[in-house]
């Protein structure tokens, strides 16, 4: 989906323009909308994604919800991914593994770094995604198995 990486361009610096591209992505994969992403950087081997805390994705304590820090990790993890792969090559997560690290009570922002990942690798790589809150403080982490298939030479 190097789609997405130029619609990303193509939006980024208008005004209202990552918040447009947002949405559509929550159109084409609709389970995200549900935490309310902001997609603030995309780039081969990275991404950055917002969420605001508010009631939809607060557990009974008032914190962000274990479940909604999982979404945005998945999106943000899937995000840089997708744009990461060599041409003709596909992915699909494969499982996720993740710390709940100190209870989430700010906007969080998740960041994924594909700097170590050998993207021609075919079969399983592990992507990872920190979740930090306003103060910069890492409130979860997350490795998240990608299962690549790579073209047929």
């Amino acid at each position: 989906m190097m789609q997405a990486l130029q619609l990303f361009e193509k939006f980024k610096n208008i005004p209202g323009g990552r918040k447009l591209f947002s949405i559509g992505l929550c159109q084409k994969a609709p389970y995200f909308s549900s935490i309310h992403p902001l997609i603030e950087d995309l780039k081969p081997n990275y991404v950055r994604v917002s969420i605001k805390k508010r009631r939809s994705v607060e557990n009974h304590l008032k914190t962000v919800h274990a479940i909604a820090m999982c979404n945005m990790a998945e999106l943000a993890g899937g995000l840089m991914t997708d744009v990461s792969i060599p041409k003709g090559a596909r992915w699909i997560p494969a499982g996720m593994t993740v710390a709940y690290v100190k209870k989430a009570t700010t906007d969080l922002v998740a960041v994924a770094n594909g700097d170590a990942v050998d993207w021609t690798t075919n079969g399983n790589i592990v992507v990872p995604v920190t979740v930090t809150d306003t103060q910069n403080n890492v409130v979860f982490t997350a490795q998240i198995t990608m299962n690549l298939k790579q073209p047929k030479a």
